[in-house]
């Protein structure tokens, strides 16, 4: 028979663990994505913004992945069905509309924008280690910097 403070910290370590989880997935979802955005945009310097936001988020889906196996649990290795259907109208979007770059442009900012809430949750409603939510506040902090230079480059299509 498990003591009260014993059922407590189980229920710690599975609330982590799912909210973990669902920030990687979250991460996964957002690099196949940047992944889609790369292989449909047709200017050159938005090729290299979305082929810079595979990399980060492969590093922050990485770093997520580590945490989890710190924790003995064992990570996601996809995203999700929402996910995959994003990608979907991404790819529909961008073979029937005008202005590819501006649409794919517009797509990552809701995407972006859907990860940093998700983040802001996370961190708002858990009571993360200090070394978990030193990674999450970091991985949010560029978040929000790579909304802002999105933002920024809608302006200029």
């Amino acid at each position: 028979m498990k003591t009260t403070r014993e059922s407590a910290r189980e229920e710690s370590h599975v609330k982590l663990a799912h909210s973990l989880q669902v920030l990687l997935e979250k991460n996964y979802d957002a690099e196949k994505d940047y992944r889609t955005s790369l292989e449909r945009a047709e200017n050159p310097t938005l090729k290299e913004f979305f082929k810079k936001q595979v990399v980060q988020k492969n590093h922050f889906a990485t770093e997520i992945d580590k945490l989890l196996h710190s924790f003995n649990e064992h990570p996601k290795d996809k995203g999700s069905v929402m996910g995959s259907l994003h990608r979907t109208w991404i790819n529909l979007k961008s073979s029937i509309g005008k202005d590819t770059d501006k649409m794919l442009l517009e797509e990552c900012l809701r995407g972006e924008k859907n990860s940093v809430d998700e983040y802001e949750e996370k961190l708002r409603k858990n009571r993360f280690p200090a070394r978990v939510e030193d990674v999450l506040r970091n991985q949010l902090s560029e978040m929000r910097n790579t909304m802002a230079s999105i933002k920024s480059m809608k302006d200029l299509h």
